[in-house]
């Protein structure tokens, strides 16, 4: 399965994956019908990425209660090794041979919604909608094409960790914590100029999602070129430059991985630092006192909404069973298969109401309960702010022009617009 982590690992194959797929049709769809008011009935083939191993139990009694509410129907389930998805999806799309419903992240739907091989579910599932979080049906569609294009399967996020006793020692209340950015950057320059520069608040550079957060304009409303370099951009960047040279930001920064931020936090170098449930298990094993200290809040965000990681179902626009097809994609991701299938995994459902479950809003005592509980409640109104063109080629642009401005190498506003130049002319490559 995906991890938030590891959600775009996929993506630089994006670009290779556009290129098949341009022969293939436009965006108004193919050979199937979008009237999905039929019988629900006949064979229809279900791809999953990378979830057979962990998880076959489950799709299997999913797939069974589907036959059994629709008589008539078969569906036969291929799942895809993490490896090599991409290209998988490319190899059946250029032959023909798509599934007629396939799980994607929105980086990997965008090429295939381009070559008119996905389904418009405004047009064909639209009394679905009230059904899901608005924030997961918008994070199906693509810029610059009108329509919603998969079902929203499972979301991800993760909050912020911070060190209560490290911000008690810096003269700042350990009980409010910093939640957006005008907030992090006094309390960082507080928390540095208290401790002499020993103590950071951040082991990371600013992120595309960062960007998000702080509410800049991350593309143009058509989708064909990014816009992240505009005043508010700069803004941004200028303050993460004043938290580095004041040490603020952690020296190391600049080359810092997940791994080495984590560690940072670990040994109370670092004061805050974004984590999962599986972070705090190890903060009890490792490092007691930073366990005891712990406090969990949400993501920095100025805009008032954190942001998401979102899974979906789409259905091929090429689907000879297209009412089928519809069918098992929304049963799929209906509000109780993903409460089931959220409680045998560490993931959240995207449909409207389950986030009040008990099982994400009542206390048991337990470090995974706490987490949990705390990024469901700040799901209810999240964000992809990552957008579905964003490259692996055009994060690694974005994060060298950054450390160039924090190391006064360039300035702020002329990191952002070569980042931007960057990042749009392989945009234009990408199709």
């Amino acid at each position: 399965m995906p991890t938030p982590s590891r959600r775009t690992f996929a993506a630089a194959a994006v670009a290779a994956l556009v290129l098949p797929l341009s022969a293939c049709g436009s965006s108004d769809g193919g050979s199937g019908s979008t009237d999905a008011s039929g019988k629900v009935e006949g064979d229809i083939t279900f791809q999953t990425w990378n979830l057979r191993a962990n998880f076959k139990s489950y799709f299997d009694g999913l797939i069974a209660g589907f036959e059994k509410k629709y008589p008539g129907t078969h569906v036969k389930w291929i799942d895809q090794p993490a490896e090599g998805y991409a290209d998988k999806l490319s190899a059946d799309a250029a032959g023909g041979t798509l599934p007629d419903v396939v799980n994607v992240s929105p980086d990997l739907l965008a090429p295939l919604v381009k070559a008119g091989l996905a389904l418009d579910l405004d047009k064909a599932a639209a009394k679905y909608r009230p059904e899901y979080l608005d924030g997961a049906w918008t994070g199906q569609q693509i810029p610059g094409v009108t329509g919603t294009y998969a079902f929203p399967w499972y979301l991800n996020t993760g909050p912020m960790f911070y060190n209560k006793s490290l911000f008690k020692n810096a003269g700042l209340d350990p009980n409010k914590p910093p939640t957006t950015y005008a907030e992090l950057f006094a309390d960082a320059l507080q928390m540095a100029k208290k401790t002499d520069g020993k103590v950071a608040t951040l082991a990371n550079v600013p992120t595309i999602e960062d960007f998000g957060r702080y509410g800049v304009e991350l593309m143009n409303q058509q989708g064909t070129a990014f816009a992240f370099n505009d005043a508010k951009g700069v803004e941004l960047l200028t303050k993460y430059k004043e938290l580095f040279g004041a040490k603020a930001l952690d020296p190391q920064a600049l080359t810092a991985t997940p791994e080495s931020s984590g560690k940072k936090f670990l040994t109370e170098a670092v004061a805050m630092n974004p984590g999962s449930a599986l972070d705090l298990e190890n903060f009890k094993k490792q490092a007691p006192n930073l366990y005891k200290n712990i406090g969990i809040t949400d993501q920095i965000s100025s805009t008032g909404h954190v942001n998401m990681y979102v899974m979906g179902v789409m259905v091929n626009s090429r689907t000879k069973r297209t009412p089928a097809a519809v069918a098992f994609a929304h049963y799929v991701t209906d509000a109780q298969n993903q409460m089931s299938f959220a409680k045998k995994v560490a993931i959240f459902p995207s449909t409207a109401g389950s986030l009040d479950d008990p099982y994400f809003t009542k206390e048991d005592g337990t470090d995974e309960t706490r987490v949990r509980i705390a990024a469901a409640k700040s799901l209810k109104n999240a964000v992809n702010y990552t957008p579905v063109l964003f490259s692996d080629q055009m994060k690694t642009a974005l994060r060298n022009e950054v450390a160039k401005a924090l190391q006064g190498k360039e300035s702020p506003k002329a990191a952002l617009d070569n980042a931007v130049k960057a990042c749009n002319q392989l945009l234009q490559q990408q199709g």
